[in-house]
């Protein structure tokens, strides 16, 4: 996955005084760096700072209700201010972007390997794209996915797809936008890997995490943003050595490592329970012959590599997902949708042409909940209620995520099956939505059962831990 023979050595990126507004409200800025060929800058923050919309406006692919303002060069030209599709001609070659929700990049029509290909082929231009192919997915560690549909790839496979479509290309500039969540540790490490050759290669990488670990080994400069300002920028691995912000110092902190142990829960009845179940994907065996049980006010955590089968398990379930032998069972008296499932892709929850407020409005009256317990569910989990006014595409994943647990739980289920539901979020967010979660399953005795790639939620957070 190397870059095109073009003069990457003047490849640079320079942004100036760059905000980002919805009407007359100022969402993030003003931003001001510059990256040049050979480096990298990594921008962290908390949810919804405004992280993504800086990608988005250097790409020109802000969501129509949004605008920025200020001045943006690629490679020398001004072009803030060039029409679209004059700007859309230089993705791919001269920039290239992975965004933050894979699924959105991938055509469900297509199998994985042929997004690959086409891109090696009709935008790469290499001699042999079924080769180049072969081998971008060996690296990522795709070897038996390649004919397989965006639908039927685990959350973690699916960004390694677009990631590999992303930088076929050989643009010389790469934006990638949360590039490691949802990933196991491995996983990570090898895309961090592939993200560190762009700037050994002479190219310019722009990063977006919200995980310390992943800013520590990408290094090159940092942005740290809070509420849409800078609240630091300069030397990354001297920001997270010394942050001098209250804000950084903060996040930093709030790393799983350091969450403290769970209590010992306590339990009640069997609310959900699966017996000698195998769970199947598209002809491919992905579980075999599982037990497993979920109790009331019991937390469990499932833990496991990308593609295991995590996913589809809690489509099993949720009945989402028939199994292909064994039975799962719900305790006398649980309603239709006394289990509700939490997605790990949270723009494909919602339907994308409606407000949040009439999404989350349908939910309630479906439910029969009242709007204000909505609303109190969103004060809990630090979701501005001016957001319900924007369509998904306008918010970051980070705030989907959350507006998806607030409706999940106004449904006031007895099982609640989270799939990854804060891998989104900063580490500071993160801590406190899942802190409100475990209050709010020890009060109403709500059983859980959580998805996390990352063993310092499952060991800390969760009564128990089951791998696959």
């Amino acid at each position: 996955m190397k870059m095109n023979a073009v003069d990457i050595m003047e490849t640079t990126v320079a942004v100036r005084e760059l905000c980002v507004h919805v009407g007359s409200t100022l969402l993030m800025g003003p931003v001001s760096f510059s990256v040049a060929a050979g480096e990298t800058l990594v921008v962290m923050g908390e949810t919804g700072a405004g992280k993504s919309l800086i990608a988005q406006a250097i790409l020109g692919t802000l969501p129509d209700q949004l605008h920025a303002t200020g001045e943006i060069d690629v490679n020398g030209l001004r072009v803030d201010n060039l029409a679209p599709e004059i700007r859309a001609a230089s993705w791919g070659r001269q920039i290239a972007a992975l965004p933050q929700e894979p699924w959105r990049a991938l055509s469900p029509l297509k199998r994985s390997a042929r997004h690959v290909r086409e891109t090696y082929r009709h935008v790469g231009r290499q001699p042999d794209p079924a080769a180049s192919c072969a081998r971008a997915f060996d690296a990522l560690g795709l070897v038996g996915a390649e004919e397989r549909l965006p639908g039927e790839l685990s959350g973690g496979m699916a960004q390694r797809v677009a990631f590999a479509a992303a930088t076929a290309g050989g643009a010389p500039i790469l934006l990638a936008d949360e590039p490691t969540k949802g990933l196991d540790t491995d996983r990570r490490a090898r895309v961090v890997e592939l993200l560190s050759a762009v700037p050994q290669q002479g190219g310019t990488l722009i990063a977006i995490t919200h995980e310390v670990a992943v800013a520590r080994a990408l290094g090159g400069k940092l942005i740290v943003l809070r509420e849409g300002k800078v609240v630091e920028q300069g030397d990354t691995r001297t920001i997270l050595t010394a942050p001098a912000h209250a804000y950084t110092q903060e996040l930093i902190a709030a790393d799983p490592s350091s969450w403290a142990q769970a209590a010992p829960a306590a339990v009640g009845k069997v609310l959900l329970k699966a017996q000698d179940v195998s769970v199947e994907r598209a002809g491919h065996r992905l579980i075999r012959n599982l037990d497993l049980r979920v109790h009331e006010g019991e937390r469990v955590a499932l833990v496991g590599p990308s593609g295991v089968g995590k996913t589809s398990l809690l489509d099993t379930l949720a009945g989402l997902l028939a199994p292909a032998n064994g039975s799962v069972q719900r305790a006398g008296g649980l309603g239709p949708r006394a289990v509700q499932k939490l997605y790990q892709d949270p723009p494909t929850a919602f339907p994308q042409h409606i407000s949040l407020e009439v999404s989350l409005r349908d939910a309630a009256r479906l439910n029969g909940t009242p709007w204000s317990e909505v609303e109190d569910l969103l004060a809990r989990l630090a979701v501005p209620l001016s957001l319900l006014a924007r369509r998904p595409d306008a918010v970051s994943g980070g705030e989907l995520q959350r507006l998806a647990l607030a409706r999940a739980l106004s449904a006031r289920p007895s099982v609640l099956l989270a799939d990854e539901p804060t891998s989104r979020l900063d580490p500071i967010t993160q801590a406190r939505t899942l802190e409100m979660l475990a209050d709010i399953a020890d009060a109403r005795r709500l059983g859980v059962i959580l998805v996390t790639h990352d063993a310092h939620i499952a060991e800390r957070w969760a009564h128990r831990c089951v791998g696959l």
